[in-house]
């Protein structure tokens, strides 16, 4: 048996396609984001560059707030959390971070987890072992770590399509009154950058007597007079039973949440194998958590800038007919249509203009829908979007690729 050959054979079959992977390797410069250091893997000369697809939204990666309490807690507890949340690895960094979540989304409790996917993969996998004969409606661009979730748990299931309320009322109704069902949906779709009608969802789940699950990964910090997300902005977060959330995106570190009544926590904290067989997060990275959700409930500057540099780059790009999906979120998806196109358009914003920026090919987004994706921050400069938006114009039309009518 040639297993080597087999791998061969596989990575191949992505390279033609054009949608191998490559990491950039980088290293960001701690107070001068959105700089970073670029080690290309060739051998040539390292380099300074400017990064635009961070997730990182905010730049609260690099808040000094934030960098102060990690030191602090270091200094305080040490390094790693030494176990599991059952065994010795709730720290008191642990408990006041999930009463901050939970107050955020005005909630009775919150639950901890390693990852925003491990998050979603160990609730909806353990509310399906919970709730015997639970049906799952999902939204059809649901993320990766939810269809996981809804795959692990095993139960029965209804893909509705994207944000078709008709669609998903259609099987609501199709299922007995005395049916458990549960919605789950995300806020914001970080690919289009498109908002689920989270009321209209709310309002089929009342008729129909179903539970709410949305996903505020993208919106959390970034929406809302408390960066609570889409549901606060909209006056929503009492209608939604369980929100999820990260603290990888706009809270600038890593980690995953949900937030729901205290005994839907207690239920999945005591029966998720994902949150209970996994060692927890590190009290520094908790601590630094701790406060960039603090200061974001207190402070609209840094989603207020972000959202004026989003208007500000869409409306530069179409100006020069680069095709920007619109939508009413802070993503600019700017489509290209092409998998071997795309990895060498943003090969070349990297090698000539020093922007990096990631190729998103299936099975990230639907193919022939391939695309870069922006994401401008409150750091990013006027200069910078003038170099950016001149560097795209070129590379369009070197490349002859399609711009907008």
């Amino acid at each position: 048996m040639d297993y080597d050959g087999m791998f061969d054979k596989a990575i191949d079959a992505l390279k033609a396609e054009g949608r191998y992977r490559e990491f950039a390797n980088i290293r960001r410069k701690c107070g001068e984001f959105p700089v970073a250091r670029h080690y290309p893997s060739d051998g040539r000369p390292k380099c300074s560059v400017k990064v635009w697809c961070s997730n990182d939204y905010l730049g609260m990666g690099q808040n000094d707030l934030v960098l102060n309490a990690m030191h602090e807690a270091i200094d305080r507890v040490g390094a790693g959390s030494g176990g599991t949340r059952n065994i010795a690895g709730t720290t008191h960094y642990h408990v006041m971070l999930e009463k901050e979540l939970a107050d955020l989304h005005h909630k009775d409790a919150a639950l901890l987890f390693t990852s925003g996917y491990v998050a979603n993969d160990a609730s909806l996998s353990t509310l399906v072992k919970l709730l015997p004969g639970l049906v799952i409606l999902s939204d059809a661009k649901n993320h990766a770590s939810m269809i996981e979730g809804i795959r692990h748990g095993g139960g029965e299931k209804r893909i509705w399509r994207h944000n078709d309320i008709t669609h998903l009322e259609e099987f609501l109704r199709e299922l007995p009154v005395d049916t458990p069902k549960l919605i789950a949906f995300e806020s914001v779709y970080s690919m289009d950058g498109d908002i689920a009608p989270i009321k209209e969802i709310c309002d089929l789940a009342d008729k129909y007597n179903a539970l709410t699950y949305i996903d505020e990964v993208h919106a959390v910090g970034m929406y809302g007079a408390r960066g609570g997300g889409v549901a606060e902005r909209e006056g929503l977060m009492d209608r939604v039973d369980i929100i999820e959330g990260t603290l990888a995106k706009a809270f600038g570190l890593m980690g995953g949440y949900i937030a729901a009544n205290a005994n839907i926590c207690d239920a999945i904290r005591s029966y998720a194998s994902g949150f209970i067989f996994t060692t927890s997060v590190a009290p520094a990275i908790v601590a630094g958590a701790l406060a960039s959700v603090h200061h974001l409930k207190n402070s609209s500057i840094e989603r207020e800038t972000q959202q004026e540099r989003a208007r500000t780059l869409k409306k530069r790009l179409g100006d020069l007919g680069l095709p920007v999906l619109e939508n009413p979120s802070h993503i600019v998806p700017v489509m290209v249509g092409d998998p071997v196109k795309c990895k060498a358009l943003t090969d070349q914003l990297l090698e000539r203009y020093r922007i990096y920026v990631q190729p998103i090919n299936y099975p990230t987004v639907d193919a022939g829908k391939e695309r870069i994706r922006l994401t401008p921050g409150p750091t990013h400069s006027d200069a910078d979007m003038d170099y950016l938006v001149n560097a795209l114009s070129t590379l369009w039309s070197e490349m002859e690729l399609r711009r907008a009518a």
